[in-house]
């Protein structure tokens, strides 16, 4: 079993940044992939970056402006979100792909872009 825990979602002005963690624990994995999906009201869930050991992808809507990185010593990933747009305010939920192909979804953490 492996639990993650988000943090570093809130409130922030257009033109702002924010920088979301992910750590994965539990006993015994080892993972393949970690990425960052989004959810606004009313529409589907996103993709919005993902990392594995040599590759990262990302939406259109966020190239230029987000990054994604990865801690494997400590089982984390992070979002550096940049010149936030109020497109966006979502909830940011952080995804784990195990070797196992197994796969973990973090809580969520509510991003707001607002002035």
């Amino acid at each position: 079993q492996v639990q993650l825990v988000e943090s570093g979602g809130g409130l922030v002005q257009p033109g702002g940044s924010l920088r979301l963690s992910c750590a994965a624990s539990g006993s015994s994995f080892s993972i393949y992939a970690m990425g960052w999906y989004r959810q606004a009201p009313g529409k589907q869930r996103e993709l919005v970056a993902a990392i594995t050991s040599g590759t990262t992808n990302y939406a259109d809507s966020v190239k230029g402006r987000f990054s994604i990185s990865r801690d494997n010593a400590k089982n984390t990933v992070y979002l550096q979100m940049n010149n936030l747009k109020p497109e966006d305010t979502a909830t940011y939920y952080c995804k784990v792909t195990l070797n196992t192909w197994l796969v973990y979804w973090g809580q969520g953490t509510q991003v707001t872009v607002s002035s």
